[in-house]
């Protein structure tokens, strides 16, 4: 049974477009002569829709799997991470998720954040004792703060944005990234959870951000770090869940700078590097993978001239920076 329809037949589902196709070019096919042909596709439709999402959500997993490849999570375990829903993500996904998991949401208490310890994240290119502690206490205590931010598209790239938005992000209410810098004008709310298995163990450490003027999900996340084969060091990876999958970011170490900040980057040449990743599940374990070497991205946390935390979020695509967001931060009042 589908843990999330439990009471859908499965055989029904399991006859599927193609099967369809064959019967109806067989001899004695129903089609055109028998109305329980029409009943049946009727109701292989509506259980696909509500199975498998929207025709356009079902078109760009198709594309993940003719121009991916497959992979199995257990040779590539850093894109194992939550699937999303077919129909809404939004800022309740991972409350869903939990109770599906059998997982204890823990939303308040002591402090929680992206990173649980930064030192981890230790390496060649990250110099701890360079970094300012503010800039390290906000990885560490994500929750304790409020956030602004402000976006800039470049022209070219506005039209691409609005589409998106259309499309894709304001139906699923994930990745709804502001059009314009009045669309954050209120501010944006701020949710750091940890979903904790029956053992006490961590699993999931998720930041939910919505814009508070639309109540529309900004990002829905999960934060963790892994390693990949093509790079020597600890990633941060942030998986975004979409229906029947997620996108999946990859970022290299931090690189430390003497003015206190520090730069994650998102970027590579070849599946098995730090970048960006679509992945579409096809059972447990396993899936199909795409990964898009021309989508790139960095950002830079740092304290300004005014003792203000504040972060630079630069997305490029093809080398053209195509969206800038910068976010301003500060400890939430006692």
């Amino acid at each position: 049974m589908h843990p999330i329809y439990p009471h859908r037949p499965q055989n029904i589902y399991r006859i599927g477009h193609e099967a369809w196709d064959q019967a109806a070019t067989s001899p004695g096919s129903p089609r055109g002569r028998d109305e329980k042909y029409n009943t049946e596709v009727v109701t292989e439709h509506s259980i696909e829709h509500e199975r498998r999402g929207a025709l356009v959500d079902r078109t760009t997993q198709r594309w993940v799997r003719a121009t991916g490849r497959r992979v199995a999570l257990d040779e590539c375990p850093w894109l194992e991470g939550p699937v999303g829903d077919v129909d809404v993500i939004g800022a309740d996904f991972f409350a869903r998720f939990a109770d599906r998991e059998g997982l204890t949401m823990v939303a308040n208490g002591p402090p929680r954040g992206l990173v649980e310890d930064f030192s981890v994240l230790a390496c060649p290119t990250c110099d701890l004792s360079q970094l300012d502690a503010r800039v390290t206490q906000f990885y560490e205590q994500t929750s304790e703060y409020e956030f602004d931010v402000w976006s800039e598209w470049r022209e070219g790239f506005r039209p691409f944005g609005n589409a998106l938005a259309a499309i894709f992000s304001r139906r699923l209410q994930q990745l709804n990234v502001p059009l314009s810098p009045l669309d954050t004008s209120q501010g944006i709310s701020t949710s750091v959870v940890r979903l904790i298995d029956p053992a006490g163990a961590v699993k999931q450490t998720a930041w939910v951000r919505e814009i508070v003027s639309s109540k529309r999900t900004l990002y829905a996340g999960s934060y963790s770090l892994c390693r990949v084969p093509g790079f020597d060091g600890p990633c941060v990876k942030v998986a975004f869940p979409l229906p029947n999958g997620s996108a999946d970011v990859i970022m290299r170490p931090p690189e430390s700078a003497p003015d206190g900040s520090f730069t994650v980057r998102s970027s590579g040449r070849r599946f098995g590097d730090p970048g960006f990743y679509f992945f579409v599940e096809a059972g447990q374990g396993r899936g199909w993978a795409r990964y898009l070497r021309a989508l790139k991205e960095d950002i830079r946390v740092f304290v300004d001239r005014r003792s203000q935390l504040r972060a630079d979020h630069n997305l490029q695509i093809w080398g053209a920076t195509f969206l800038r967001l910068h976010y301003r931060m500060r400890r939430k009042a006692t």
